[in-house]
Formats: structure tokens, sequence, C-alpha cells
């Protein structure tokens, strides 16, 4: 049973930052299930009103310490989510659980850099995080209005190579790493205690899946997914769901008809800007934010497939 929202007195939390105190907004967190909490993001292009707070981010309180499932699009919406986790439990963090490389599930990491603390990621996570954050530190800087350094960018010292489980002190976590699919670095995470399983971006609910990995990688992974014996799943956007693995469905059906009309297309010798005009086009009104990104998961599907058969 969903249960209902945990609220702060007030409107403020007060957290301790750089030696002084800085007022920070409560963080909207629901408990989904026993000690899981989650806080739903908008489904929105990153942009400076919602300074790139798009996502899902959350935590899991075990009887021993915390895991932090993503920290956030932001230092102060990563310093807002630590404030909260103290606000609702009195045991420790121990892990902060990076679910993937994207900016707006890893800007608050910094926020809970402590002793005890360990950062959990994909074994391809570290590397993807050196690749990306010079480009990373300037695109924050010049469209969300973020001043971040590399210091932001907290590589795992916990790899997962395939999986690893994480004990919470009677709560365990499995942690499982995938092949290439929304990104080529994404985790996965369930708590077997509630059958819950947080997908992150392996899983999209309304805003429409965004492939910066592999598309016929993230159907093999949908694949495994749906294996789950899961009861709730959180998405990386999108509202958790109950109705599990039926509630991947649409993503499926999405990325499948993608692959189907790329295929079609280069068996038809159109180039790739005239594939970005025409495919999926039939699934527009299924999703929010589709003119954002579906001519950008066409291309890389289309560079893709295009030598599947050489």
């Amino acid at each position: 049973m969903l249960a209902t929202f945990f609220r702060t007195a007030g409107t403020a939390l007060i957290s301790f930052w750089a030696g002084s105190a800085i007022a920070l907004p409560d963080l909207d967190l629901r408990e989904i299930a026993a000690g899981i909490f989650v806080h739903q993001g908008r489904n929105e292009l990153p942009d400076t009103h919602n300074r790139g707070e798009i996502a899902n981010i959350g935590f899991i309180a075990g009887e021993r310490c915390v895991a932090v499932i993503d920290s956030g699009g932001s230092p102060e919406q990563g310093r807002a989510l630590k404030a909260a986790v103290a606000a609702r439990t009195t045991v420790p963090v121990c892990y902060v659980v990076n679910t993937h490389v994207h900016p707006d599930h890893i800007y608050g990491n910094r926020a809970f850099k402590a002793p005890g603390v360990s950062f959990v990621g994909h074994h391809k996570l570290a590397r993807a995080m050196a690749m990306r954050a010079p480009y990373y530190i300037e695109k924050a800087s010049r469209d969300l209005g973020h001043a971040l350094t590399a210091e932001d960018f907290v590589p795992p010292d916990l790899v997962v190579q395939d999986r690893m489980e994480l004990d919470l002190g009677s709560r365990t976590l499995t942690l499982t790493a995938h092949g290439p699919a929304h990104t080529d670095n994404d985790l996965s995470v369930y708590d077997a205690k509630t059958a819950t399983l947080w997908a992150a971006d392996l899983l999209f609910m309304g805003h429409v899946p965004v492939v910066d990995g592999s598309l016929t990688g993230w159907l093999k992974e949908i694949e495994r997914l749906k294996a789950v014996p899961a009861k709730l799943a959180v998405p990386g956007h999108g509202p958790a769901v109950s109705d599990w693995p039926a509630a991947i469905a649409a993503e499926e059906r999405y990325l499948s008809g993608l692959a189907d009309e790329v295929r079609a297309a280069i068996r038809q010798h159109r180039t790739m800007e005239q594939a970005m005009e025409t495919v999926g086009i039939s699934m527009r009104n299924d999703w929010q934010l589709f003119s954002e990104f579906n001519k950008k998961n066409v291309a890389t599907a289309f560079a893709a497939l295009e030598w599947e058969d050489d």
C-alpha cells in the first residue's frame, strides 16, 4: 500500500554547509513502501528555473544505515536530500548509489562526501564521469547556473561488475549492472523486503525514453527487468508504479517501434536526416517531451543499426 507523504514542520530545513547555516526547502518525499522514500522530479527539460532538479531521487533506510539512490540535479538538491534523510531517520547514510552518469542524478554527490559513506556505481561509471565532467561543468554554468568543479563528480569506490548486495541492517539491496541501454553505465536496485525495483532511467513513465547508450541493448535489458519479481517499480522519471511488469510495456513499444522503423528506413536507403523527420511520429501523443528527444533517439539508433548486418 502506498504510504502518505512525510513532512517536517515548517517550510524550511536548516543545514550547515561550508561552516554557515543555509536554509533549504523541505524536499518533497513520499514513502512508497516501508523505509523507501522517493522524491518525484518534473518531466521537464533542465533549465535555470528547475535548476536541473528533474529526476526521481530518494533513499532506502535499513536498521543500520541508509542508501541514497541518486543525489539530485544540483548541489543544493543534494544538500536538501541530505537534510531530508536526517529529518526522517536517525540512522546514518552509508551508501550513495549513482544509477548512471546523467547530471540530473549525480550533481548532488558532493553533499554526501563524508567518512563512512561509500559511493557505489556501475563498473563503467568512473570512466563516463571522467570523460563527461569538463562538458558537464561548462554546461551546468551556462544552462543551469551551477558553479561546479571536479569535486562534484564523485566516482564510485564500490564498483558493481555484475551484481552486488548492500546490507543496510535487516534489509539487503541487490544492485545489478546492466549492459548498454539508456547509457552504458546503468544500475538497477532491488529491495527484496518490499519487492521494490528502483529501475532509475531504465524505466521512463510519461517522459519519452532517452537513448544515450544502445537501443537494441535496452530492449534486451527490458527482458531482464521484466523477470524481476517486483510489486513496485520506481522509474527515473514519472510516478512510481505498482503494476509491474506491465508498467514497462509502453516504453518497450516505443523502443521496439523505433528499432523497426529505423531498420525500415535503412532498407529503403533513406538518410539519417530523412529518418529523423518521420520515425516514431505515430507515437508522438503517447509521450511528454517527444519533440525534444525523439529525433536524437532516431539519430542514435540509426548510427548503430545501419551497421548491424555488416
